[in-house]
């Protein structure tokens, strides 16, 4: 099952692709259901030094992780109909 919205092709909902020549300045999209309507949600800000959790990484790697999750934490609460939530999953996580 293929999904198109906002001149891209998702894989599906909840299925977030990279989008990085966008205008919007976003790096990535996913399609999600919102009760029965689909919502195009576009987050990640471009070229974003994101940190990912890795084996030996520094502390400071760390810290920048966290330092993310605790300011968006209220959004990130909200679900997945938030741009916040799908940064961190993607970007973040």
């Amino acid at each position: 099952m293929s999904i198109k919205r906002g001149g891209h092709t998702f894989a599906g909902f909840d299925k977030p692709i990279r989008t990085p020549n966008h205008p919007s300045g976003k790096s990535h999209a996913v399609v999600v259901k919102d009760g029965d309507k689909a919502k195009l949600i576009r987050f990640g800000q471009q070229g974003a030094k994101t940190k990912r959790p890795r084996k030996g990484e520094s502390a400071a790697d760390k810290a920048k992780r966290a330092s993310f999750k605790a300011r968006h934490a209220k959004n990130i609460a909200k679900g997945k109909t938030s741009a916040a939530y799908w940064a961190d999953k993607v970007k973040w996580s």
